[in-house]
């Protein structure tokens, strides 16, 4: 069996296609060189968000703003110097990563591809992107985080009740027990 690499990285690992030169293929990739390439880069951003360093920063700068943020319709005008600051922040960082993991990486082509593919990203990987670019999913970020922060998310627990499937079950057991 021969298996050559095709050089691209997936932050890295490399994509090979493996082939049997018998006449049977064991694996042949049908991306195409584009679907392969934003692929990995989204692998890429998966890394970079779940390092400590990232949570690290974003943890930092909601600590810092949350609460100037309310859930009203209305937004303040405070909140765009803040947008602003996230923006440079968060998104220069995720694309400092990307370049020095991927050469040649460019944000802006990754985004456009983004666009037309966004329902086949992960759903956390595609609010954080758009928490760079979109305002309305930024405010809902922070104020989710105000929430969790305030300790007012949904508590299920206190609103569950066990019940016996049969009522009168305890109160036979008692009865029936031998003498």
């Amino acid at each position: 069996m021969d298996v050559r690499g095709r050089g691209v990285q997936s932050c890295g690992e490399n994509i090979v296609d493996m082939v049997d030169m018998e006449d049977e293929t064991f694996a042949i990739s049908s991306s195409s060189a584009a679907d392969t390439a934003f692929d990995s880069v989204i692998g890429c951003i998966e890394d970079i968000i779940m390092e400590e360093d990232f949570q690290v920063l974003q943890r930092t700068f909601m600590e810092k703003h949350y609460q100037e943020f309310d859930s009203t319709e209305e937004n303040k005008l405070s909140y765009t110097p803040i947008f602003n600051e996230y923006v440079e922040l968060l998104e220069k960082y995720v694309e400092h990563q990307l370049m020095k993991r991927i050469p040649g990486f460019i944000m802006s082509t990754f985004i456009d591809h983004l666009m037309k593919h966004k329902d086949e990203v992960s759903g956390d990987i595609v609010d954080i992107l758009l928490s760079f670019i979109d305002f309305v999913a930024f405010k809902e970020m922070v104020l989710q985080y105000k929430v969790e922060k305030e300790g007012r998310s949904l508590d299920l627990s206190q609103g569950l009740v066990v019940t016996p499937l049969t009522p009168a079950a305890s109160s036979h057991s008692g009865s029936n027990q031998l003498k």
